[in-house]
């Protein structure tokens, strides 16, 4: 009976403590920040560089979070991806800065309307309106931060999952001068959207196969779409992922190698 208890205390209580040791480890290292326009609000995080100096300059990362992730704790968004920035290694060999902002809970970061009594979800994308508050505070953001002396601004990036793989599609259309490259995994967007960026920002695209969330056809979609207009983007279809494919595309060893190796 012992070791059952202790089998059960393993496979089902050590998890839950790691990743919460890990949010813990984020927590600490990404400082929490809020950028207000008018009477409106957005949380985020920062991850500053080791031995940061405003006497030297750093690419910039925007990473957006998925629809789970949504609230208001300000910590949540770090769960996927915290880890990956937060790794020696990669603080060593490319130092940046990293910023998570954090989607309110009812809220979307891409202008779309998601009809969930489907399966895979079918979304409807409005590009032509106005962005979300969510996604209208984030480019706020963003060009207050390029505007930093500190700030490489031939080095700006952006990568998100799900709904932030949609936000990444959405902001690169809407704000196609800022990105030096982006990252959009188990996401989708309007394909005529693609026009605005495909000759000028690299991409790397993710999704699984199995998807029954998210229609992997539609980042197969936008790839080709991205390729009839004169684009060159890497594609990477997981044949054994589901939703969560952004599990091995963060794994990837050349993700990080790839993306800052891209510059305006």
């Amino acid at each position: 009976m012992k070791s059952f208890v202790i089998v059960l205390y393993l496979v089902f209580v050590t998890p839950f403590l790691m990743r919460a040791q890990q949010l813990k480890k984020s927590e600490d290292l990404f400082l929490n920040k809020t950028h207000i326009v008018n009477t409106d609000t957005l949380k985020y995080r920062v991850l500053f560089p080791k031995n940061f100096s405003e006497d030297k300059t750093y690419p910039l990362v925007l990473f957006l979070h998925g629809a789970g992730e949504r609230g208001n704790d300000n910590k949540t968004q770090l769960v996927n991806g915290g880890d990956l920035f937060l790794n020696e290694t990669t603080r060593d060999s490319f130092p940046a800065i990293v910023i998570f902002p954090q989607c309110p809970k009812n809220e979307y970061w891409a202008k779309v309307d998601a009809d969930r009594s489907t399966r895979p979800i079918t979304f409807n994308y409005k590009y032509k309106e106005a962005p979300t508050k969510p996604m209208a505070l984030v480019m706020d953001l963003m060009d207050e931060l390029v505007e930093k002396p500190f700030v490489k601004t031939n080095q700006v990036y952006v990568m998100g999952l799900s709904m932030g793989g949609m936000g990444t599609f959405e902001i690169i259309y809407r704000k196609p001068e800022l990105f030096a490259a982006a990252i959009p995994i188990c996401g989708g967007a309007n394909p005529e959207s693609a026009l605005a960026y495909a000759k000028t920002i690299p991409l790397w695209v993710f999704h699984g196969a199995k998807d029954d969330v998210v229609d992997p056809n539609l980042s197969i979609n936008m790839v080709s779409k991205i390729l009839n207009n004169g684009g060159f983007p890497r594609f990477t279809l997981y044949d054994f992922a589901n939703h969560n494919s952004w599990d091995p595309a963060l794994a990837e060893p050349e993700l990080l190698t790839w993306l800052f190796s891209k510059s305006k």
